[in-house]
């Protein structure tokens, strides 16, 4: 099983191959097996994407803007012709089941393209009329932009960060998580293939050390970052000594909130999806679900029946629904929050080990706690894996008061057929992205993202245009200069 790219980079509109760095193993999730080696990228790559979307930008930007959609909109038709062989790399890169990855991750991606190619044209500025005189506003790029990737939707992310940057008239320099690092080569032959000139999207590999090369550089205008809590302060630190614009999309350790009066059935997929879909490898995940204590017993009993048929296994096999975590590493982790979980009193519900996993991958079966307290470890931390806490309580004003006791402030859901208390409760939640009787659904046409330690800025819909611009304002004399002098 191989996977290997023709290079480790691409860069100027072509493959791009420099062996003196250090090498990247790429190690599919299913078996351990290593499926690519790539290298690093060395202090000659970075200067050759950097130096490239420098050059290529300022021309780009100055197409009509109708121009760059055009360009994005048939990048998005090439991803979805490649659906099958793009789903398949996903799978290999990231662990994810084929059926997932299918519908998810690079469908995603195209419609990102899709959406910011149409709203490309329909930005303009606004006229402020001063008597005489007037003031008028463009919209103008930012240059070239970094975008850092992680290793959870790491085809998604490339598209999400790109296609707004790129409608916008930026260039970009790409690094994907040395983890995941295959999908984001594809997108950039992809958008050469589609008529993106050399130079406005390149891909560099490596470890923390070369986003620390990119992120200090001069000519990078904005970094726009998705990761963790304690990767996004030191991009953030490093972003600042240079007044760049950023944009942190970080984690979470979201509140789901189960009434009484909610649809057991809903409630119950929604939990799920909120903590099992991608072996819970999902920044948004609502992995703190408090449940009001009239439906608790019967929300768990049928938590436990439903999480229990879950079929883990192959992530090739169209049949499975849930696949390894993406690296020995994170499944040691979740291990040990399990582990510490037991011994801090939470009761197993449901899961705890690799049950119906396939031998030799870093599988964690779909687990629940039940009766978990606030100050819990597995209440506070982001775990990153397939482990639901599930907390109980009585009012309203208290789970309020509990779900916004966090340092994280990504999203937030509400079930409830009461919608005057849905709409009442999700407004006082400490979150940027919430849903009511739903849970973990990103169209591209809403804007992502959090507050508080989660995060600034916003990825997707229109709001995400803000984010890869910024307004010039041009007074505009018509009449005789009004001098003291």
């Amino acid at each position: 099983m191989k996977a290997q790219p023709k290079a480790s980079h691409f860069v100027d509109g072509a493959w791009l191959e420099d062996e003196a760095g250090a090498t990247v193993e790429v190690l599919y999730p299913g078996t351990g097996e290593v499926i690519a080696r790539l290298h690093e990228a060395t202090p000659g790559v970075i200067e050759a994407a950097l130096a490239s979307a420098a050059r290529a930008q300022a021309e780009w930007a100055a197409l009509r803007p109708v121009e760059r959609g055009r360009v994005l909109a048939r990048a998005a038709a090439i991803i979805r012709e490649r659906g099958e062989a793009l789903a398949r790399l996903e799978t290999l890169d990231t662990g994810k089941p084929i059926q997932e990855t299918r519908v998810a991750d690079w469908p995603s991606g195209a419609d990102a393209l899709e959406y910011f190619a149409g709203l490309a044209p329909t930005v303009t500025g606004e006229t402020i009329p001063l008597g005489t005189d007037m003031v008028y506003t463009i919209r103008t790029a930012l240059g070239v932009c970094l975008g850092l990737g992680a290793w959870n939707y790491p085809s998604q992310i490339a598209c999400w960060k790109s296609a707004p940057a790129l409608a916008m008239g930026n260039a970009m320099v790409f690094k994907p998580s040395e983890l995941t690092p295959l999908g984001a080569l594809e997108l950039a032959a992809i958008y050469v293939e589609a008529g993106l000139p050399p130079g406005l999207f390149n891909v560099v590999q490596g470890r923390g050390a070369v986003g620390g090369a990119l992120v200090a550089d001069p000519r990078v205008a904005k970094v726009s970052l998705t990761g963790s809590v304690p990767t996004g302060r030191r991009v953030y630190q490093a972003a600042a000594a240079g007044i760049r614009h950023v944009t942190m999309e970080l984690g979470g350790k979201s509140p789901l909130i189960v009434f009484d009066d909610a649809s057991l059935e809903d409630a119950v997929g929604a939990a799920m999806l909120g903590n099992f879909y991608s072996a819970g490898q999902v920044c948004s995940n609502g992995t703190r679900v408090f449940v009001q204590k009239g439906l608790k017993a019967r929300f768990l009993a049928r938590l436990a029946e439903r999480a229990a048929a879950i079929r883990l296994g192959d992530p090739l096999d169209e049949g499975v629904q849930m696949g390894p975590l993406v690296s020995a590493a994170q499944a040691e982790k979740v291990r040990g929050f399990i582990e510490r979980a037991r011994a801090e009193g939470a009761r197993l519900v449901t899961g705890g080990g690799p049950e119906g996993a396939r031998p030799g991958g870093w599988f964690v079966a779909p687990t629940v706690f039940a009766d978990v307290s606030d100050g819990m470890e597995i209440a506070r931390e982001e775990v990153f894996g397939p482990v639901m806490a599930v907390l109980d309580f009585e009012t309203e004003e208290e789970v309020v008061a509990r779900a916004n006791a966090s340092a994280f402030g990504l999203a937030a859901g509400v079930f409830t057929r009461d919608l005057a208390r849905a709409h009442r409760v999700i407004a006082r939640l400490e979150a940027g992205t919430c849903w009511i009787n739903a849970y973990n659904l990103t169209p591209v046409e809403a804007p992502f993202g959090g507050v508080k330690a989660s995060g600034v800025g916003r990825e997707n819909g229109r709001a995400a245009i803000e984010h890869y611009s910024q307004v010039k304002s041009v007074y505009l004399g018509l009449g005789p200069v009004d001098s003291p002098y």
